[in-house]
């Protein structure tokens, strides 16, 4: 099994975090709201992994990393929150948790990575 690149699982995790949303946005109040904070957080992630693979230099690459990560963890939270408040079965929140959170791991490894090799 060929294991995917940090660029096509980011874009495949923003695809469920927009197929989430989109679920979100049909409900009324606090579900609504939450969303717009989670598409944002968990869109960025990837986004921001993209701009870094055209970073003008290591310090680019290295701040459009850290801006991803920040973004990651930001998502964690909104799917923590919205687990903990029964907007959503938790149950159907979890792999994305599981992915956020590895997400988050290996972000900071590229981080750390990438650092380390200046």
């Amino acid at each position: 099994m060929k294991t995917k690149d940090i660029q096509e699982r980011t874009f495949d995790f923003a695809v469920r975090i927009v197929k989430l949303c989109q679920r979100l946005d049909e409900q009324p109040g606090t579900g609504r709201t939450l969303g717009r904070q989670l598409i944002r957080a968990g869109t960025s992630i990837g986004a921001n992994v993209e701009e870094a693979q055209a970073g003008q230099s290591k310090a680019d690459f290295i701040s459009k990393y850290a801006i991803a990560l920040k973004e990651a963890r930001e998502t964690v939270f909104w799917l923590r929150l919205l687990a903990a408040t029964d907007i959503l079965p938790a149950v159907r929140l979890s792999d994305l948790q599981v992915e956020a959170e590895e997400l988050t791991r290996i972000i900071g490894a590229i981080i750390v990575s990438a650092k380390s090799s200046k």
